[in-house]
């Protein structure tokens, strides 16, 4: 069963329901590390607040009650980047929409190889959380609104044709 950070919090998959090692794996072969933090700590350079991951040159920093689609999605803001800039990175690392949009688009691919999360689960879980597209969904926007995106990524290596 999923966790979710309170009562009123959407059901969504969590760090803590996932293996470890999977998403410290796939996270270092971008070249970043997965850093626990202690259930009820404050989570470093956590641009939301906690349970949301944070972010600090090329750690991204989680809890067990971090959601899977946050962890992800900052980790991503670290992929797109180059290493010059991951390195200044501290909690914020948004500096344009092209970025943003790739850094979502990532987010949903990087799913599908995350074992037992995989990106239609995300997506559902990204609805869940509050992330909106104009198409209404965001399914909708990866499948049918997402080419600049993907054309970004692609651009700069950062995802196959």
């Amino acid at each position: 069963m999923p966790s979710s950070t309170s009562a009123d919090a959407p059901a969504v998959l969590c760090v803590g329901d996932i293996q470890w090692d999977d998403a410290a794996a796939l996270l270092a072969r971008h070249g970043l590390r997965l850093n626990r933090v202690a259930d009820g700590a404050a989570i470093p350079g956590s641009y939301w607040g906690e349970p949301e991951a944070g972010i600090i040159a090329s750690d991204v920093h989680v809890r067990a009650d971090t959601p899977v689609h946050s962890m992800l999605h900052e980790a991503c803001h670290l992929i797109v980047l180059p290493l010059e800039r991951r390195a200044q990175v501290h909690t914020d690392a948004t500096d344009s929409v092209p970025e943003e949009d790739a850094t979502c688009y990532l987010q949903i691919v990087l799913a599908g190889q995350l074992p037992g999360v995989g990106s239609a689960r995300l997506m559902a879980d990204m609805d869940a959380w509050g992330y909106t597209y104009r198409l209404g969904s965001t399914k909708a926007w990866f499948e049918q609104d997402a080419e600049d995106a993907k054309a970004w990524l692609i651009e700069r290596g950062l995802l196959a044709t």
